[in-house]
């Protein structure tokens, strides 16, 4: 969410932002909304102001005994009861159309972000590592396959973009990432969480997946009343006596209701909201890591990545999120960019860091790096883990904030989010990597001790 009074003061700048984004200039609309919305809060003010001046006015007459002058004060507050729910009601809906003008706005770029359209304008920032080249290198469908990945099976019970994983394979998927969570905790200081998966509405507001990425998510039944008096009306039948109230049930019920639940895409949604409607008064930064299930509709990746594990609709990532000042944002992102770079060094896998263009970043960043490790069979980088910095972004949108040391007033924090790593795309990198003739796979040294010693794996 974007500051307003920043909106007012710097309208220039921030279209500036925008148009870095690829978008057209907003302030101006913006600006009008605001300017309706505190003509609306005036208006509630002063009647307010009026009602309450009144109020006192008619004890001071009863007591000069003017019951003509208080009868006619008790009439002018009689009047702003009856007109001062619509004045309120006037603001509610002003408030609604900025704060909903506000929320699908993305956070704007800082000064160092390449300017873009797409991937292709992303800059390579560094490069670890020397990629393996392989004669004959195997896509990692093919290898895993006799491995113990099973996507035919998983087409029957669940249909496209989900997979099972069998015996060898399922146990270097667990150990991934056990890695992973050990490494962010033991080395890089993370807290480990047990997070929900299952969230409300406010929550993924509050990270910024909805409401404009909607879409690409998995909900739980959107209103149960509903579905139940839709139920009831097909017991009753269309013709019952009870049937008209029935119907009048299943059109009032809200759509929207409290009840729903949506699937998390990643973890950041239930750990940054770990701080939402807080104000912190101890040590920042708070690092939070987790390893979870995450659930994506991919409604925009029609026709890519059908083959495999790359884009699945329900898969294990590790996930890093740092809560931080505005003094520390920019050295935590380097940070925890470099807690993701450990684990793919550890691994021995080759990699590149991206610097992502303006137009390639996601909503909620201001600067993102991506690590794209290198696949021998598909010979080519792809995205491993993506590292971003929110700034305040997010913090706004869940109202979470910090007492600065020494001082009576409060800020809002700044907000980071990474992969640390992707489970299954680490499992991809691994087989493509460490594939050899006979069609087993080498285990790298690092996960040996949560393979039970063994050092590679083979068919079933």
């Amino acid at each position: 969410m974007h500051d307003i009074r920043f909106i007012r003061e710097n309208p220039a700048a921030f279209d500036a932002g925008l148009a870095r984004r690829g978008l057209e200039p907003l302030s101006a609309t913006i600006l009008e909304a605001d300017a309706q919305a505190r003509s609306a809060q005036t208006s509630v003010d002063t009647m307010l102001a009026t009602r309450n001046a009144a109020s006192k006015q008619i004890g001071a007459l009863m007591g000069k005994g003017d019951k003509e002058g208080a009868a006619a004060l008790k009439a002018e507050v009689e009047a702003i009861k009856l007109d001062l729910p619509a004045k309120e009601e006037a603001k509610r809906a002003a408030d609604k159309v900025l704060a909903d003008m506000l929320a699908t706005i993305p956070n704007l770029p800082v000064e160092e972000v390449p300017q873009g359209a797409d991937e292709n304008d992303n800059a390579e920032v560094a490069r670890w590592g020397e990629p393996r080249a392989i004669e004959g290198a195997k896509e990692h469908f093919d290898i895993g396959a006799p491995l113990g990945l099973d996507f035919e099976s998983a087409q029957v019970v669940s249909g496209a973009r989900f997979a099972y994983l069998r015996g060898p394979i399922a146990r270097l998927n667990r150990a991934i990432g056990q890695f992973m969570l050990d490494t962010h905790t033991e080395i890089f200081g993370y807290q480990e969480v047990v997070p929900p998966v299952l969230v409300r509405d406010d929550a993924l507001f509050g990270t910024a997946q909805l409401p404009k990425f909607k879409e690409d998510l998995f909900q739980t039944s959107k209103n149960a009343a509903r579905d139940q008096a839709i139920q009831r009306l097909r017991a009753l039948g269309m013709n019952s006596p009870e049937s008209e109230f029935a119907i009048q049930e299943v059109m009032s019920a809200d759509e929207d209701a409290v009840g729903r639940l949506w699937l998390i895409p990643t973890a950041e949604v239930s750990l940054t909201n770990l701080v939402r409607e807080q104000i912190l008064d101890g040590d920042l930064p708070l690092r939070f890591t987790a390893l979870t299930l995450c659930f994506r509709s991919e409604a925009g990746a029609a026709g890519k990545d059908t083959r495999g594990l790359i884009r699945q609709h329900q898969f294990d990532k590790c996930e890093l999120v740092s809560i931080t000042t505005p003094e520390q944002s920019n050295d935590e992102h380097e940070r925890m960019t470099g807690a993701a770079e450990h684990i793919l060094q550890s691994l021995g896998l080759s990699y590149r860091r991206m610097l992502l263009c303006s137009g390639d970043m996601g909503f909620s960043a201001r600067k993102t790096y991506d690590l794209e490790v290198w696949l021998p069979g598909q010979g080519k980088y792809r995205e491993i883990s993506s590292c971003s910095n929110c700034g305040d972004f997010q913090a706004r949108r869940m109202n979470a904030r910090y007492r600065p040391a020494g001082e009576k007033g409060t800020k809002f924090v700044h907000t980071l989010n990474g992969s640390g790593l992707a489970v299954g795309r680490t499992l991809v990198a691994i087989l493509e990597n460490y594939q050899n003739e006979d069609g087993s796979v080498t285990i790298p040294e690092a996960l040996r001790p949560y393979m039970g010693g063994l050092d590679r794996i083979s068919a079933l």
